[in-house]
């Protein structure tokens, strides 16, 4: 993520000074966490599906990801 910090630091922040007149660099919101996250319904029948889900936010990301299954369904709920 250094280099969407890099790019955060550099180029948005004096854009959205300039946008919305910010007088000051403390008052530009900022980034905390970046989450990424997908809902995977058909990998209960094709296990190739799980693992094109992880190669897709390996590319996105540049991390690798933590799979988690749940523990329950929550299709049945009300």
């Amino acid at each position: 993520m250094t280099r969407l910090k890099e790019r955060y630091t550099t180029e948005i922040i004096s854009a959205l000074m300039e946008r919305c007149g910010y007088k000051n660099i403390m008052q530009v919101p900022r980034l905390e966490k970046i989450v990424l996250n997908i809902g995977m319904g058909e990998a209960v029948q094709n296990a190739k599906a799980l693992e094109a889900a992880e190669r897709d936010l390996v590319a996105i990301s540049g991390q690798h990801p933590v799979i988690t299954k749940a523990k329950k369904s929550i299709a049945h709920l009300d």
